[in-house]
């Protein structure tokens, strides 16, 4: 296997959790070697970085390496790894869910014409996120908020729980709804459904039917919207950012959200208006949010968000698990035996609706 490498990797993230393991350098090395149409791999050790959507600058090596090369695997996709890699590549991967920073000119070009498959990581985050999902609707839903105010002043408390007015109650006499109806989505619903909830789901397509498999109501559109507002005691955004999202919870729209609801966030802060949210949290209108996203990250230190009583935040750690590498090498794995056979690649992404 001399000359150029046909498979240029960069995804040895400068945070431990998400650098690429030995063992699957080790696979990947091995599905290369044994696969003919396949000419060769470099894999690089100069740190990456893949916070946010990835697309920092690529290391000196990396660019190099891409002289010739078919594909490549990073965290994002910048402008200059489609420069290096020229003509000859066909495909890129990142590590990432999301894919607006990849989205540039140069990249909705090769997309256009066709010369160019760019497929991301979705999907492959989601059992953490809707664990952690549901760990945080249960925070709420359990009162598990006034349990560690009453540990961290050393007070043993149970008037919020007594109260008549308590807004602890159980998960599974609750409506929970989802705005973003997709990968994610669809694993909150299943932890959310097993509890006993009732699940609306918003898709951006109309469904072929009320109801799926799951047994989640299906909604779509404005209306669908409508309808997830005003019946939702929580409501989790699960939605890639997109124009269409970007700023899909206004103030207006918290305002129509039940009296004492929960909103839990870890798509994207932009979607949500977060001055509007912190009023809501403020007035009491929203009995709480759990929060892994926000409009700036990180959280700036003045932020009224660290102070409200009913919040749980965490910083943008939600996908965070061991188990990430083992979904991502056996999806990179599958989709190299799907370029090197002409099948269609798993999770490509449509530049039309940004995921």
């Amino acid at each position: 296997m001399g000359g150029a490498p046909d498979v240029v990797v960069n995804l040895q993230d400068r945070r431990p959790i998400w650098a690429f393991p030995g063992w699957a350098a080790d696979e990947l090395r091995a599905a290369v070697a044994a696969n003919p149409e396949l000419g060769g791999l470099h894999i690089s050790d100069s740190p990456a970085d893949g916070s946010g959507d990835g697309v920092g600058g690529p290391p000196p090596d990396v660019l190099e390496a891409l002289a010739g090369a078919r594909i490549y695997m990073g965290y994002g996709i910048p402008p200059a790894i489609l420069a290096a890699g020229g003509d000859t590549l066909r495909w890129v991967h990142t590590g990432t869910a999301g894919v607006g920073g990849s989205l540039h000119p140069a990249m909705l070009e090769r997309l256009r014409r066709g010369t160019l498959d760019f497929t991301n990581s979705a999907g492959i985050h989601a059992p953490p996120i809707a664990e952690t999902v549901l760990a945080m609707l249960l925070y709420f839903f359990r009162g598990l908020d006034f349990a560690v105010r009453g540990g961290d002043a050393a007070r043993w408390d149970p008037a919020p729980y007594l109260a008549a007015d308590t807004p602890v109650t159980e998960l599974a006499s609750a409506t929970v709804g989802i705005l973003g109806y997709g990968g994610i989505g669809r694993e909150v619903a299943r932890r959310v459904r097993a509890v006993g909830a009732e699940v609306l789901g918003l898709r951006r397509s109309a469904p072929d039917r009320s109801h799926d498999e799951l047994g989640v109501r299906l909604l779509h559109g404005a209306a669908g919207l409508e309808t997830l507002l005003a019946e939702s005691d929580a409501l989790v955004v699960c939605a890639p950012e997109t124009d269409e999202t970007r700023g899909i919870l206004s103030g207006e729209r918290l305002a129509r959200m039940p009296g004492g609801s929960v909103l839990i966030n870890v798509a994207r802060g932009s979607l949500i208006d977060e001055p509007a949210l912190i009023e809501a949290l403020r007035s009491g209108h929203m009995r709480g949010a759990g929060l892994d996203v926000f409009a700036t990250e990180p959280l700036p230190d003045d932020s009224p968000l660290w102070s409200l009583k009913n919040t749980l935040l965490t910083p943008h750690v939600s996908g965070v698990s061991r188990a990430f590498w083992r979904r991502e090498v056996d999806l990179i794995l599958d989709n190299l035996e799907r370029f090197s056979s002409g099948a269609p690649l798993r999770n490509r992404v449509d530049p039309r609706v940004g995921y």
